[in-house]
């Protein structure tokens, strides 16, 4: 199947500081998801969002580097590539993707294509700089940027770069719980002498929701590993993390060249804004410092080369891996199967494509099902071909979950069908339908489905899963709009403000977005029962107005967050409300109670 697919995205005039880059760039940015990493991926080549003074993309979330998913974990700050060279002239150069004290130096263009591509397992894209490209794992991200499409960067002289970046994330353990990225440099202006490629991560480990610096964190070399880590001291003002943060160099793991591993404190880069500097203390020394005596910043450099002679058109191929895990062990387990993975050029078993299904809401109860169609793709058909039983069709079942929470989870088992009569599993025999009921009218619920597959008893292989974040919709069950008004009631009401309803389960209060702790914005009443066209009214006891809202939509219900027309908050008392039907003209009155 061929399929072209371009990312949104947005043109900026970027206005930075003092810093006035003219020309247009189509920056855009995607959240690996489909695994438990949630990582933020920049077509600047940046690992983060934070530019300069500003952020470059609309990204609205407050955390770049996620695990669990859904944990509110944070483990990076900033993070991107050097590269290093000496150009034609003599003159010794470095651009880099981010780092402190100096500005982003590498871009996309403005090109509508030249934005960041996502391309799943089975898939192949025609990119116009990588024509048939076939998918590697669940969620690949492919993009590309250049260090000479910005020019009127302070202090910058460019090496004159493309890098292709590739990056792989999967769904299914134990391959969910890293990121692979890859690095095509290609000089496209001048020929090269001693390039160094380096990697610079700035962490920040530790609770995004309770934290008020991040500066107890651990750093340690491994250099037989050809890896960093971060870890998060326990305790302190950013809580106790459940992951450390590997960054693991996958390719080239070579001894015969020189590596230089440092650790900084923030003004140890203040100098670095000058290229030769760079290069020679940072890229090329040649030293590698020992774990960091004191519990700081995760703040690190992993670099290496040179690679010699690097002629126009030539590619330098680099791959690094982001590990993560359920613990310090089993973060480096996970940084060993990498090296597994690598070496089978992450041709694994992988699970069935994600099910397409369907949810009709209905009162206090939401139905499913994922029957296959004709233009759906069929999880029972797919086929494996990096198994190493040879399993023609390693379809075993289907799995439905539930969360209360959010699309990200946490998730609860609320069935699973497998194939009867096989040695697999419980031989339950496949459905394609099934009710939840029992639920709460006007709430936000969250269902997946996913397919599991076959374990592969030859490479003793765990049965495989298709994504449960990477498959969930959000559905509000409730029963169906009346005709007119005569039913509209406020819920709860009272309402009570020493009651936490962002604790219930599901929560009635939940922070809006991205944000995750509950601000007094996040009160809620709902007016239910609610016709399509209808005007709502809420007035103080002694008639003065207090709030109004147009209701035109297909929702029977609308929430409010007990905030006047002028934006200030409700105080305690006695609420009247009028609810007039647009079409029929029909009025209701009534009220309800606020204590704070």
């Amino acid at each position: 199947m061929i399929r072209h697919i371009l990312c949104s995205s947005i043109f900026l005039l970027i206005v930075c500081s003092n810093v006035i880059y003219s020309q247009f760039i189509k920056v855009d940015y995607k959240i690996h998801n489909v695994g438990k990493v949630r990582q933020f991926v920049s077509n600047m080549g940046t690992l983060d969002d934070n530019f300069e003074s500003g952020r470059m993309t609309n990204y609205k979330g407050l955390i770049f580097s996620e695990f669990p998913a859904g944990s509110n974990e944070e483990h990076l700050y900033q993070g991107g590539i050097w590269v290093g060279a000496v150009n034609a002239d003599g003159d010794t150069l470095v651009s880099v993707t981010r780092t402190h004290f100096t500005p982003s130096e590498f871009f996309p263009s403005g090109e509508v294509w030249d934005t960041i591509w996502v391309v799943c397992k089975g898939d192949t894209v025609d990119i116009p700089y990588w024509p048939g490209y076939v998918a590697v794992s669940d969620q690949d991200f492919i993009c590309r940027y250049s260090d000479y499409n910005v020019l009127n960067v302070p202090n910058h002289h460019p090496l004159y770069l493309d890098v292709i970046q590739r990056s792989y994330a999967w769904s299914a353990p134990p391959l969910d719980e890293f990121i692979v990225f890859n690095y095509d440099i290609i000089p496209v202006k001048n020929d090269l002498k001693d390039v160094y490629v380096g990697f610079w991560i700035h962490g920040e480990i530790g609770d995004n929701e309770v934290a008020t610096n991040f500066i107890d964190e651990k750093t340690l070399f491994f250099p037989e590993k050809f890896m960093a880590v971060g870890e998060d001291a326990p305790g302190g003002d950013d809580g106790s993390t459940i992951s450390p943060i590997g960054i693991k160099i996958l390719y080239p793991c070579d001894t015969s060249l020189v590596w230089t591993y440092k650790w900084y404190t923030h003004e140890d880069l203040a100098g670095y804004d000058r290229d030769p500097l760079r290069y020679k203390d940072a890229m090329a020394k040649g030293i590698i410092m020992s774990n960091r005596p004191d519990i700081e910043r995760f703040h690190v450099s992993i670099c290496f080369g040179p690679f010699e002679e690097v002629k126009v058109g030539d590619t330098i191929h680099v791959e690094m891996g982001e590990v993560f895990g359920y613990g310090f062990d089993n973060m480096m387990k996970n940084a060993d199967y990498l090296d597994f993975l690598k070496e089978r050029k992450y041709k694994v078993p992988f699970p069935p494509p994600k099910p397409r299904f369907r949810v009709v809401p209905m009162n206090k109860a939401v139905y499913i099902n994922w029957q296959p169609e004709d233009d759906d793709v069929n999880p029972e058909n797919y086929f494996d071909p990096y198994r190493g039983d040879g399993c023609k069709k390693p379809f075993e079942g289907y799995r439905v979950y539930k969360s209360t929470i959010s699309p990200q989870g946490p998730w609860t088992l609320l069935a699973e069908y497998d194939l009867p009569d096989n040695e697999y599993g419980n031989n339950i025999g496949i459905s394609y339908e099934y009710t939840d009921v029992g639920l709460l009218n006007n709430v936000e619920y969250y269902y997946s489905v996913t397919a599991f597959s076959k374990p592969d008893s030859v490479t003793n292989f765990p049965s495989l899963g298709s994504s449960v974040n990477g498959n969930a919709k959000t559905v509000v069950p409730g029963p169906e709009i009346p005709e007119s008004v005569g039913k509209v009631a406020v819920v709860p009401n009272p309402y009570r403000g020493d009651i936490a309803y962002n604790e219930y389960n599901p929560p009635w209060e939940k922070p809006s977005g991205t944000r995750k702790r509950w601000m007094e914005q996040d009160r809620r009443v709902q007016f239910i029962n609610l016709p399509r066209n209808c005007e709502i009214k809420i007035y103080t006891l002694s008639g003065d107005l207090v709030y109004t809202h147009r209701h035109d939509g297909s929702a029977g219900y609308w929430d409010w967050n007990l905030t006047s027309n002028v934006g200030q908050a409700i105080a305690s008392g006695i609420y009247l409300f009028t609810v007039k039907d647009e079409i029929s003209g029909k009025m209701q009155v009534g009220k309800f109670v606020v204590i704070k």
